[in-house]
């Protein structure tokens, strides 16, 4: 019998928001690497059904890993009912969740403590298809609450019109100006950094497909930036993490704009309290390179479990 063989862990996964597939993949990787670790797993496929939850909720396991993605598993929904049964559960409570998912909310704290994000507004769908916003070309729009590069679209100077014909994600649109450079993240586990990568998608672009797609995009762990801005992009994120109250593990993506004559610049996207944890994944890989297995990783977490009740 192993430490852990004791207590049950039940892992949420699926959910109905746009993530859905990431999440059961997420999901079941994390399954596998707890029963590795020594723990008694369950696997729940979260549907819009909150009563076949509680259902699949009984008997009370003894925590709840949590690897549903998007709306309603990383905004403070499912944090809530989980504070309710007063069942510990892994990653960031109510308030972090909901605060992070926010974009032009979290940028805001962001921006308030000194940590740089790229400049911007929320605007109307109609009123973005009828007039340009007060930014240059080019610039990015995407929904206000929504993860994993869903819904993200580059302006770019040449185009005819902005890409909304297929927008699903409610009236309102964050848009941004356009920082060029490349792009970092930076994983946050129990309030330190793990390190920093660098992505670079074939297309340019870290779409969704990029993220989740084999072979779309070159990860460099750890990323080849000078000292001083590696330590300040560890620095942004956990700054970022601990200001927004939260727990566990999350991820810091920056854009670093590099195109000038000095050291270059740093600007805080976002910052994801739901980092996927599928085969690809940027949190594992940096924990990975510090000499943690995916095992170890998990656990880690399951043991800092806890709920806001």
């Amino acid at each position: 019998m192993t430490e852990h063989s004791a207590k049950h862990v039940a892992v949420l996964m699926g959910g109905w928001s746009s993530e859905r597939e990431v999440s059961l993949v997420s999901g079941a990787a994390c399954a596998t690497g707890l029963e590795e670790a020594g723990y008694r797993v369950s696997q729940i496929d979260v549907h819009r059904d909150l009563r076949k939850l509680l259902d699949a909720l009984e008997p009370q396991p003894d925590v709840v890993f949590n690897a549903l993605h998007g709306r309603f598993g990383e905004d403070g929904t499912i944090q809530a009912v989980l504070n309710f049964l007063g069942i510990p559960y892994t990653h960031s409570g109510l308030l972090a969740s909901a605060v992070a998912m926010n974009k032009p909310m979290a940028k805001q704290l962001f921006a308030a403590a000194g940590i740089p994000c790229p400049e911007g507004r929320i605007t109307d769908v109609e009123e973005l298809r009828r007039d340009e916003p007060a930014l240059p070309r080019p610039y990015v729009i995407k929904p206000v609450n929504e993860g994993s590069s869903v819904g993200v679209h580059i302006v770019h100077a040449g185009d005819n019109h902005v890409p909304l014909d297929e927008w699903t994600f409610g009236n309102k649109v964050l848009v941004e100006r356009y920082i060029p450079g490349r792009e970092l993240t930076v994983a946050v586990a129990d309030g330190t950094a793990l390190g920093v990568t660098e992505l670079r998608p074939r297309d340019g672009f870290y779409s969704y497909t990029a993220k989740y797609s084999k072979g779309e995009t070159e990860h460099l762990c750890p990323a080849p930036i000078p000292a001083a801005t590696e330590q300040q992009a560890k620095d942004y994120a956990t700054r970022a993490h601990n200001l927004l109250g939260c727990r566990g593990v999350s991820r810091a993506d920056f854009r670093y704009d590099d195109s000038g004559d000095d050291q270059g610049r740093l600007y805080l996207l976002e910052i994801n309290t739901q980092p996927g944890m599928t085969p690809l994944s940027l949190v594992p890989e940096q924990a990975a390179h510090r000499g943690q297995s995916f095992p170890e990783l998990v656990a880690l977490m399951v043991e800092a479990a806890t709920c806001d009740a």
